[in-house]
């Protein structure tokens, strides 16, 4: 147990100049010292802290004793003894909870034992929780001056001050820190003192108020003539938050309680932390529905540029062709963009907006899943429904004929690689303008899909071949069922219980065989690129071919050009994991923001903050899974130190404005509490959600496909060291001679015996053309460091049609 040396320390009462120091006072005393000689109901008390750093402070034991006594009345009355550390309640964190605070103290024994219990404390918290933590509030004293505390201290002063037996005590939040509105206020209230609400042990009522003391509303409901804050309460309550951001600059989190005499008292008051960001007004309606089964992960930079940029340019063709959606909108925004790397796709553009609270019926739309919208502009659309299927036949046997006459990319000069990727980039494109057209004006005949066919040929082929490399080679339909990456490719499913037959790639209906040339094109970009980064390793231009995704296209083609790779490669970083995306969202510098669903969801409890998140469901003992949402009964403040990496976090009971809600809002992790029989509704190992904003918390229920390419943070390109089965160059090295359409075989992108021309050609007629004055955009519009809560694996949807 850390000693407590009375002679060593010294005594400031809060109404003397240096109580308003938070480098010598610590936060939590300063603010009460300022807030009192701004008249604020705050009870009179003192600060023990070392003698070094009080200067001229009354010190000793003995004044300790005297202090002690007044207050007091030596020993008739109770006290608090609390900690007041100069790293808690700052504008960025608040430490919440994470210091001792002893009740009741009496006698100077128990006093003094009370004051070693809270020093103690502040050697309990771990390092790593304290690191940038300091109090940035601003004091009375010189704001650029160094802390006066020693180096190597704990920073620990102690507050003590009567005990009030309150009647109803609580927390109060001069803005609404769950929806980021400074027009709202909310306070959560308990009968007795706040102490039981803010330890996370009970959930209190909670009030929502106008800034002028309007109720809003209530939870739970109370009958009315019974509520713990009457009007005449929640007025002075609204008076006292108004009064403390006046003379704090900023709303703040303020404890408080009301004593038998009905008289209100500020306990505590420090800034609001992880205050959210609010989306602007007309901000951009975005989802990951539309191309999250294309792009189910996180894309590295060159991954965005060689893929999103023509998925997003062919959905631009398409509307523009239909008349789906205004030029001018489309002239100017992108219809699919990055949000760190998550793709999501404009969904007003689309037309695949969420239905409106009072009665709206969905929007028709148009977009490559089924069901899609029929195009606006009849007259169009109706000769383009006649014209489009043998246009896309024409473009597929384009695309497969180039594919089939590239040679390996070892084969090849570095110039005709570059122009094949470029090609690439051009076709695809196309191939999705054709595809989403083809989903919304083709009848669907046949239920046949590209993955279903893939099933069905892995069902077949898997026993008599083990090896994914060789059975991708044979069977270039397999494709579909793995992502794009420049990185390690995925496993293909061990086992399917797949039934269907194999029927060919030439039996799928045009849509679907638009979806595989999409996904072989990919395949082709990737074989070529890796061949330039080894190139260009090999020449020393580049430290290790696994960091090629990291650049941009425009890079890649400047250091073809002579030009040299960015100066600042070396230090640039691989995306890392994050979490998926919400399914309808706008965003909020530069983070999403759920939008809000119609009702609440069954089951669902309350949103503490911290945005969405999903993973696995852990309840806190045993081995920590990768990705774990924290699920338990109570929010106990000693789970704090669980708080860094958590995707989510999910209680039984508790409040939003308890200390380990407000500890979880800092740390960005999405949390909901009150929320009904969690722990046996999740048990560990559940995969979920957690909707911060709304509380809703659902099991998540899809198919995994693809899995692993997420568990890869370093991209690597193995495919280009070898061409063997284990790791083919091309999907050709372990080829016969079918052709593409055949469902066996050869891959279409084999080596194939002819030289493809040195600039290769666009599309046949068959393609929709891409006009020249409209090239294709490689930079993401949105900041590249937009942060988000937690992480999470990523699942595909459909593995049947």
């Amino acid at each position: 147990m850390t000693g407590f040396d009375a002679d060593g320390h010294a005594v400031i009462t809060l109404d003397a100049g240096q109580a308003r120091d938070a480098r010598i006072a610590g936060a939590k005393a300063a603010h009460l010292a300022r807030a009192a000689t701004a008249g604020l109901p705050v009870l009179p008390g003192f600060v023990v802290v070392p003698a070094a750093v009080a200067p001229g402070a009354p010190r000793g034991e003995v004044e300790l004793r005297r202090a002690w006594g007044e207050l007091s009345g030596e020993g008739a009355l109770p006290i608090v003894v609390r900690s007041s550390s100069v790293h808690e309640d700052g504008t960025e964190s608040s430490m919440a909870g994470l210091f001792e605070t002893v009740l009741d103290v009496r006698d100077w024994e128990a006093f003094t034992d009370a004051v070693r219990r809270v020093l103690r404390s502040a050697r309990c918290v771990p390092v790593r929780q304290l690191a940038g933590s300091a109090n940035e509030a601003g004091t009375e004293a010189d704001e650029g001056g160094a802390s006066p505390w020693e180096a190597g201290g704990d920073g620990m002063a102690v507050l003590v001050q009567p005990m009030v037996r309150a009647v109803a005590g609580g927390v109060m939040f001069g803005a609404d820190p769950l929806a980021g509105r400074h027009d709202r206020m909310l306070v959560s209230a308990v009968p007795g003192g706040p102490d039981r609400l803010v330890d996370g042990s009970v959930q209190g009522v909670r009030y929502q108020l106008t800034r002028h003391a309007r109720l809003m509303g209530v939870e739970p409901a109370e009958p009315r003539g019974t509520r713990l804050l009457d009007r005449g309460r929640l007025r002075r309550l609204a008076r006292l938050a108004r009064l403390a951001q006046r003379e704090f600059g900023g709303p703040q989190d303020i404890e408080f309680g009301f004593d038998a005499d009905d008289r209100l008292w500020l306990f505590q008051t420090r800034p609001i932390t992880a205050m959210p960001a609010v989306p602007p007004r007309r901000a951009r309606l975005l989802g990951p529905g539309p191309v999250a089964e294309t792009f189910p992960g996180v894309l590295q930079p060159l991954e965005e540029d060689l893929w999103l940029a023509p998925m997003s340019y062919g959905l631009t063709l398409a509307l523009d062709v239909t008349g789906s959606a205004p030029r001018g909108k489309l002239r100017n925004l992108p219809v699919v963009t990055t949000v760190d790397g998550r793709a999501a796709a404009d969904l007003g553009l689309l037309g695949v907006t969420p239905a409106r609270r009072r009665g709206g019926a969905f929007l028709a739309f148009l977009n490559p899943a089924p069901g899609a919208r029929r195009a606006a502009a009849a007259w169009r659309t109706g000769r383009l429904r006649a014209a489009l299927p043998m246009l896309a036949v024409d473009l597929m046997a384009d695309v497969d004929r180039h594919l089939s006459e590239l040679p390996a990319p070892e084969d090849m000069l570095t110039g005709r690689l570059f122009a094949a990727v470029s090609w690439g980039r051009t076709v695809l494109a196309s191939l999705h303008a054709q595809e989403s057209l083809a989903g919304a004006l083709l009848p669907q005949r046949s239920g046949a899909t590209a993955v279903g066919e893939a099933l069905a040929v892995l069902s077949e082929a898997r026993a008599a071949e083990p090896d994914d490399g060789r059975l991708i080679a044979r069977h270039p339909v397999l494709l579909s069922l793995l992502p794009p990456s420049l990185g390690p490719r995925a496993p293909l499913p061990a086992r399917t219980p797949w039934a269907g037959v194999a029927r060919g790639a030439a039996a799928l209906p045009a849509r679907e065989g638009l979806r595989l040339r999409i996904r072989w094109v990919q395949e082709m970009q990737t074989g070529m690129v890796c061949e330039m980064a080894r190139r260009l390793a090999t020449a020393g231009l580049l430290d290790e071919p696994s960091r090629v995704p990291l650049l941009r296209w425009a890079e890649l083609t400047a250091a073809s050009d002579g030009v040299g790779l960015p100066a600042d490669l070396p230090e640039r970083l691989p995306r890392p994991h994050r979490p998926a995306l919400p399914a309808a969202f706008r965003l909020a510098a530069g983070r999403p923001v759920p939008e809000p669903a119609g009702r609440a969801t069954k089951g669902a409890g309350q949103g503490a903050g911290g945005g969405f998140g999903s993973g696995t469901a852990w309840h806190g003992a045993g081995e920590r899974p990768r990705s774990p949402v924290l699920v338990v009964r109570t929010l106990d403040p000693s789970l704090a130190s669980l708080l860094p990496g958590l995707a989510g976090l999910v209680a039984e009971t508790g409040s939003v404005l308890s200390h380990l809600a407000v500890l979880a809002r800092e740390f960005e992790v999405p949390t909901a509490v009150d929320v009904p029989d969690a722990v046996d509704r999740f048990p560990e190992g559940t995969r979920m959600s957690v909707d911060g904003g709304t509380g809703a918390v659902e099991e998540v229920r899809v198919t995994v496909v693809g899995e692993a390419a997420e568990r890869g943070e370093v991209v690597e390109c193995p495919r280009a060291a070898s061409g063997d089965g284990a790791g083919v160059d091309t999907l050709g090295s372990a080829a016969g001679t079918l052709s593409p359409g055949s469902g066996s075989g050869p891959d279409p992108l084999g080596p194939g015996t002819r030289g493809a021309p040195n600039a290769p050609p666009g599309p046949r007629g068959g393609g929709i053309p891409l006009p020249s004055d409209r090239p294709l955009p490689t930079d993401c519009p949105l900041p590249s460091n937009c942060p988000l809560p937690s992480d999470c694996p990523d699942y595909r949807e459909g593995m049947a049609s």
